[in-house]
């Protein structure tokens, strides 16, 4: 007969690495499933400067899941790479699949954590400028263009917030958007419009992003008129802005059929991250949240692990 854990991760980015440590220190038999490296998108970044009690000076994202790793490792958790490829919730007992031959691994109790990702521009430049200029989040990246000029490409709530929240740094932020008007809440747009260093650029995408290292250029085309326009970065900054803000994709298709999501895929839970599934956490970027970052996700994993020491202490 196989073990059966008391808990399985599935996701080794803050929000499973900080449920794995603060399962491992509560000696639950955890186990910790990840695809790919531990950190999910954080993993990719290059600066970070908000996180708590890291160094004064910012580090690298690598550097702090390194030390969210070793934490995991030094409290006991086990980890196995590779990709889960189907799940059984419902029940007492948890099972989840992995990899090509299926490997069933069972537990008591499980918390989904498998992030989100940034929908993409898909244009030329774009992968290879991200990290250099292009960036998908304002609250980590925008103290690093305070007084360059910034692109935000988008119209909804977060593409005009995001926008408004680096006028805070940036000395101008052009916000480009495909149609003639705004998507975002009304209330929102009317501060926008107050903004006199938010421009916004109408009926407008973005063609290719262009540069040597860093982002110095960025193509638009007019969808009415099919002008183009390429702005360059100021020869004092040698650097240009880009904040894309078009969605994101939460990581659920592989669960979505069993626990309840919103319209766009998110996982819907309690403020202590339990879902409808008895035994079924959520953390991270993947669940209903108002805030995506590190110190939330982090968060979530700390939070989700306690109600699953209580679930299964209530259910002996």
């Amino acid at each position: 007969m196989s073990e059966v854990y008391d808990l399985i991760i599935i996701g080794a980015g803050p929000a499973g690495l900080a449920a794995g440590l603060y399962a491992g220190r509560s000696r639950l038999n955890t186990l910790l499933i990840e695809k790919a490296a531990d950190g999910g998108q954080i993993a990719i970044t290059d600066d970070i400067e908000n996180y708590p009690g890291q160094k004064v000076e910012g580090e690298s994202g690598p550097e702090l899941i390194e030390r969210f790793s070793q934490q995991v490792d030094k409290f006991g958790a086990k980890r196995i790479s590779g990709n889960v490829t189907k799940v059984e919730l419902t029940g007492d007992i948890k099972k989840v699949y992995v990899g090509k031959d299926q490997t069933l691994y069972e537990s008591k109790a499980v918390i989904l954590a498998t992030g989100a990702n940034p929908r993409k521009l898909e244009v030329p430049g774009e992968a290879e400028f991200t990290g250099k200029g292009v960036s998908y989040c304002a609250t980590c990246d925008a103290n690093f263009f305070e007084d360059f000029e910034v692109f935000v490409i988008g119209g909804g709530d977060s593409a005009v917030e995001e926008a408004m929240y680096l006028t805070n740094f940036a000395r101008k932020v052009y916000l480009v958007h495909r149609r003639d008007e705004l998507r975002a809440a009304k209330s929102i747009q009317e501060r926008a419009f107050k903004n006199e260093k938010l421009e916004i650029i109408w009926d407008t995408v973005p063609e290719r992003l262009e540069g040597d290292g860093l982002l110095q250029r960025i193509v638009l085309k007019n969808r009415k008129t099919g002008e183009v326009t390429t702005y360059e970065a100021d020869e004092d900054d040698g650097l240009l802005g880009c904040f894309v803000f078009v969605g994101n994709i939460p990581n659920t298709d592989l669960f979505k059929d069993q626990v309840k999501c919103d319209e766009r895929g998110y996982v819907i839970t309690d403020e202590d991250c339990r879902t409808n599934i008895p035994g079924v956490y959520a953390a991270g970027d993947m669940r209903v949240k108002s805030l995506r970052q590190v110190v939330t996700a982090a968060a979530d994993g700390a939070i989700s692990a306690m109600q699953v020491e209580q679930y299964i202490a209530a259910n002996e």
